[in-house]
């Protein structure tokens, strides 16, 4: 009988173990995935797009220097360097430039913006990574 009582006791020991060890498997998948979804969802991904969308198409130079003005000020508030956009074409620049080269822009001049998004798959899916603007 002692035995048999002995035995009990390491049974159950044993189930609790494993219930604590499932448990936290458990807490540790749902911890790895909220810090792995850094991913946006779609309205996001709209509303990150609709700054720079807005100047798509023919614009004055005063609307591309608005423009330069406007991808600055996200590239500095962006932690991320997926998140960040780069110019090219008439007026180039960096992802992680500090200031916008406005002065290369003449006010009367008319250009034409065409944005270029990340691809399927990559972190910035979706989201657009450059914006080129070619004068007209």
């Amino acid at each position: 009988m002692e035995n048999a009582s002995k035995a009990l006791i390491i049974a159950g020991a044993i189930l609790l173990a494993i219930l604590i060890i499932s448990l936290g498997i458990l807490i540790y998948n749902q911890a790895a995935g909220i810090v792995n979804s850094n991913s946006m969802s779609d309205v996001e991904i709209t509303q990150f797009n609709a700054q720079f969308t807005q100047y798509q198409g023919k614009q004055s130079g005063t609307t591309v220097r608005a423009l330069l003005q406007e991808v600055l000020s996200n590239n500095m508030t962006q932690d991320d360097d997926d998140r960040k956009v780069g110019v090219t074409g008439a007026v180039t620049m960096d992802k992680n430039a500090s200031t916008a080269p406005i002065e290369q822009i003449p006010t009367g001049a008319t250009y034409e913006v065409k944005c270029t998004y990340g691809t399927s798959g990559a972190a910035n899916a979706g989201l657009v990574t450059s914006i080129s603007i070619t004068k007209k």
